[in-house]
């Protein structure tokens, strides 16, 4: 079923009321089981394509019980390794022989994300061995609803299990206000005119100038095509995968489910560590918990001196980011995508520590907030961000095209005419947004219901009236 589509409003509605039926719990995690699984039905055409998911699902809950039942080191880190080598076979990464694959089609929706939930359960059980858990041992159905939760099953956002039961394992059920409800439908809306208006239109920007770009010999024509590709990618990308996030915590809310939030306007980041911060929130806070916290600590058990400790630092960040690139994809090319995230965030770390060491503290923090500086800064964080996009979605021979095209004198015009206007653009819209933000009338409920109604009778017309459907969501394939 299509995220943004008119069958998943009603079949979010027919949800919402059914849950209202009975307040008890046994009714809810019973009708959340259901849906859960007819929502998956409709990503395949027989069970047998669902057999590797159930093995997987199987796989981790054994785990799961084992783990908790025992507290063996040696057991935890045996399960923890199988899973991720049953994830990497599963999802087929390129550095295992295909001949090692399964033989027939099978979906793999969602598996990305039902990984890091398991895993997170996996690891918190070590941890907390012994220790009584609030909502005891995890139940098959708790585990189930948890894993395949039909609102984040496809993209995320990647919800903890403690924040997941505080809402859905209550005995009483969470109450739902009427701003709750107007709320979630803002939400819905705003959401479907990101995915199917917005997006839309920048993904046809980004394929028509790529096909231009490749049929064209004037260098001035391939630098404008060339930024038109790339600039329209990274807005579709973030139009498309946060409009997706909007519709799913809108939707999650008539459920008395709160996910959490998977971006804080991004492109206002001043750097690259802040940009991780705010796009895809729920990724970044997750491997920062699980894989840059725990490498750090490891790192300082081995080499206690002080004289390393922004050294170790800095060889956290890069490898915590550096997976967050080689989760997005099975190839080579996603390898290069997660050396420059990585190569990003350390090199902006270890920046921020050669300045602070030169200036002082005091002096490095007030250039930094100086407004020019922020003006440079959030330009140069937008352009380095599209840059490595080029590695997210281009193959070998639409990067080697691109680069053949401009040749060295066009890619350093291309990358300042980047730097330039994103600096200038960005500056203006931070500017429009702050001012809104603090203007009543423009937050004022009335404006909002009347701009709400916009969208969504834009969003509809759009939909019905198109001959191509939607974009479909970007992350869906992770």
């Amino acid at each position: 079923m299509t995220i943004a589509s008119l069958p998943f409003l009603a079949f979010i509605t027919v949800v919402a009321f059914l849950n209202i039926i009975s307040p008890s719990l046994w009714w809810r995690q019973a009708l959340m089981l259901v849906v859960n699984f007819a929502f998956l039905s409709t990503f395949a055409s027989s069970l047998v394509m669902f057999l590797p998911l159930c093995g997987f699902l199987a796989a981790s809950y054994g785990g799961l019980r084992l783990i908790t039942t025992t507290r063996s080191d040696r057991l935890h880190a045996a399960v923890i390794v199988f899973i991720i080598m049953m994830f990497f076979w599963l999802k087929r990464y390129s550095f295992l022989p295909p001949e090692t694959w399964l033989p027939f089609t099978y979906t793999t929706i969602g598996l990305s994300y039902i990984f890091f939930r398991n895993l997170h359960l996996l690891i918190d059980a070590h941890e907390q061995a012994g220790t009584p858990s609030e909502y005891g041992v995890i139940r098959p159905i708790a585990f189930l609803n948890y894993t395949l939760n039909f609102t984040s099953l496809v993209s995320g956002p990647i919800q903890l299990f403690e924040d997941y039961a505080q809402d859905q394992l209550r005995i009483t059920r969470p109450r739902l206000e009427w701003t709750d409800v107007g709320s979630a439908i803002e939400r819905i809306v705003v959401g479907f005119f990101k995915v199917i208006v917005l997006s839309a239109i920048l993904n046809s920007v980004h394929r028509e100038a790529l096909t231009a770009l490749s049929g064209s010999s004037d260098l001035g024509n391939q630098i404008n095509e060339t930024l038109l590709t790339s600039v329209g990618y990274t807005l579709y990308l973030y139009c498309n995968f946060s409009g997706y996030t909007d519709i799913v915590i809108g939707a999650a809310r008539f459920y008395g489910l709160r996910l959490p939030e998977n971006f804080n306007y991004p492109f206002s980041a001043t750097s690259f560590i802040e940009f991780w911060s705010r796009w895809h929130i729920t990724l970044s806070g997750w491997l920062r918990r699980y894989v840059y916290n725990p490498l750090v600590m490891t790192l300082m058990r081995r080499v206690p001196s002080r004289r390393f400790v922004a050294l170790q630092n800095i060889s956290a960040i890069f490898v915590t980011f550096f997976l967050i690139g080689l989760w997005h994809g099975q190839t080579s090319v996603f390898v290069c995508f997660g050396v420059l995230q990585g190569l990003g965030v350390s090199g902006n770390r270890l920046y921020q520590l050669v300045m602070a060491a030169k200036l002082g503290n005091g002096r490095y923090q007030a250039i930094t907030a100086s407004p020019w500086y922020r003006i440079l800064a959030r330009g140069l964080t937008f352009t380095y961000f599209t840059l490595t996009l080029f590695f997210f979605w281009g193959s070998w021979p639409d990067i080697g095209m691109t680069l053949h095209a401009l040749g060295v004198a066009g890619c350093l015009v291309f990358m300042f005419a980047l730097f330039g206007c994103a600096s200038i653009v960005l500056t203006f819209t931070e500017a429009v947004r702050l001012r809104a933000g603090s203007h009543n009338f423009l937050v004022s409920r009335y404006t909002r219901t009347v701009w709400v109604t916009v969208l969504g009778a834009v969003a509809v017309a759009a939909l019905l009236l198109l001959s191509t459907p939607a974009p479909d969501i970007v992350y869906k394939t992770f």
